[in-house]
């Protein structure tokens, strides 16, 4: 791999920024694809922009502001509110199709440029039961696209079987922890670095911080503590 080149699906997010400095220590060279599907929050797209070009990643932005027009959810419609699924249902940020059609737009962009391997951040372990984030879709459509277009592509899922601790802890490897937490979006309300602290995003990602910084530093956090309260590396 390190001789080829790579296509990451980039949302500027802290899972999909992982995977981006995953990317450029294991190809030789890569690109970033993100997707402007209407989202919530333009800054969205400008913060995968500009750590893009902070890092002198080329960044492709695709217009699939059809996906909003099919398949709305709160992810592309403010007037819908982010709430988590009950019984077993899918939240109401579950954008159907989404995966399926960012990734089948990455294998073309990649058989585009010449890249053979595409690199997405999504997790089967801690997720909100997205049907588009498991392992077996993946692997599916990984076959798909290879019959679809006389390829050899192979899609990988770096982040698949860890938990959010253990995605900090991948950053935190690859020197690049402080640099996820301040510069990525990931809150549903649209503010950048650790986000509102309320949003079902939010719980997910600054609890498996806590959770990580505790392992690393050894410390456990008082009942209602912080991860401030450890201290960066």
């Amino acid at each position: 791999m390190k001789q080829e080149k790579a296509v990451v699906v980039f949302s500027g997010g802290q899972d999909s920024t992982t995977c981006l400095f995953w990317a450029l220590e294991n190809f030789a060279e890569v690109e970033a694809a993100t997707f402007d599907y209407g989202q919530r929050h333009a800054l969205e797209i400008e913060c995968a922009k500009d750590i893009a070009e902070e890092l002198g990643v080329k960044h492709h932005i695709l217009d699939m502001s059809l996906i909003g027009q099919l398949a709305p959810s709160a992810l592309t419609d403010t007037g819908i509110e982010v709430v988590d699924g009950e019984d077993g249902g899918l939240p109401s940020t579950f954008v159907p199709g989404r995966n399926l059609l960012f990734f089948s737009f990455a294998g073309i962009l990649a058989r585009q440029i010449g890249a053979k391997h595409i690199v997405t951040g999504v997790s089967e372990t801690d997720f909100s039961g997205y049907p588009d984030c498991r392992d077996a879709f993946v692997k599916s459509l990984n076959v798909t696209l290879n019959l679809a277009m006389d390829g050899q592509f192979v899609i990988h899922t770096p982040l698949m079987w860890l938990d959010k601790s253990q995605v900090w802890e991948l950053s935190d490897s690859l020197g690049k922890l402080d640099y996820v937490r301040t510069k990525t979006l990931t809150c549903y309300n649209g503010i950048q670095a650790d986000g509102c602290g309320e949003c079902p995003a939010c719980r997910l990602r600054r609890k498996g911080l806590e959770t990580f910084l505790e392992k690393k530093s050894g410390t456990v956090l008082p009942a209602g503590g912080s991860a401030e309260e450890v201290l960066l590396p």
